[in-house]
């Protein structure tokens, strides 16, 4: 099996320690992993701002370098929901199917494609989960509370086999933290409201880092987090399966 690494731009430029983790993580499983060094932007930001047709490059160059490889593997499920979902902007090709098809969030691969839950993780602290909502709702990466049905959690199956940790419950587990990409930008007042909010319920139950698989929320809550000088770190997940305290 022939894997290629997606680092999304922020991830890139902002936290590389997360695509770093993701690397060590998936080649800790057995995967044989490939980072083709001439990938860019999947496109997202333009699609979710209305540009879509001018997002139609970004999408081309993005299946131009991932077309060789039997899956493709990233720590972000906004990217990789668009790449599921929104490369239906590009003619429908071979190579471009097999792209939407086989690009996965990290959670969903290891889970579901490796069929691992026990990564040989450590991490003995308290933790609490913000499931995104590209994840949530858009990836199926958990059950919804709008919805009558089952609950399961992608990112607990993992988590809950980490040894030491301690798996905070919150009161509103899946709710939206605000960031929505430009939306934080055009209603800035209503992003950092509900980011607040997200921020206040980790506080209420004790957790000491807030993870999550979309380090784009991650970084929202951050900011807030550090601009308002409150005791919680945050790190994404893949870092928390990669660490080994």
């Amino acid at each position: 099996m022939k894997v290629g690494l997606f680092i999304p731009c922020y991830i890139n430029q902002l936290y590389p320690k997360v695509g770093i983790a993701t690397l060590e993580l998936l080649e800790k499983l057995g995967v044989d992993v490939y980072y083709p060094t001439n990938q860019t932007c999947c496109g997202q930001p333009l699609g979710n701002s209305g540009y879509e047709s001018d997002a139609k490059g970004a999408c081309a160059v993005f299946v131009k370098n991932f077309k060789e490889y039997d899956y493709v593997v990233g720590p972000s499920g906004s990217c990789v929901y668009h790449v599921n979902q929104h490369f239906d902007i590009l003619p429908q090709t071979e190579d471009v199917k097999k792209i939407r098809k086989n690009t996965y969030e990290l959670c969903d691969f290891i889970v579901n494609v490796l069929d691992k839950k026990v990564i040989g993780a450590s991490f003995p602290f308290k933790v609490g989960l913000h499931k995104s909502c590209h994840g949530l709702r858009g990836l199926k990466l958990g059950s919804c509370s709008e919805r009558m049905v089952p609950y399961y959690s992608t990112e607990e199956l993992l988590l809950k086999e980490v040894k030491g940790i301690e798996l905070m419950s919150l009161n509103r587990k899946d709710e939206c933290c605000g960031f929505g990409g430009t939306f934080s930008v055009f209603e800035e007042a209503i992003s950092v409201k509900m980011g607040k909010d997200r921020i206040q319920d980790h506080l209420d139950n004790g957790v000491e880092v807030i993870t999550g698989a979309d380090h784009s929320c991650l970084m929202h809550l951050e900011g807030l987090l550090n601009r308002n000088n409150q005791p919680i770190k945050v790190m994404h997940i893949a870092e928390i399966l990669n660490n080994s305290i």
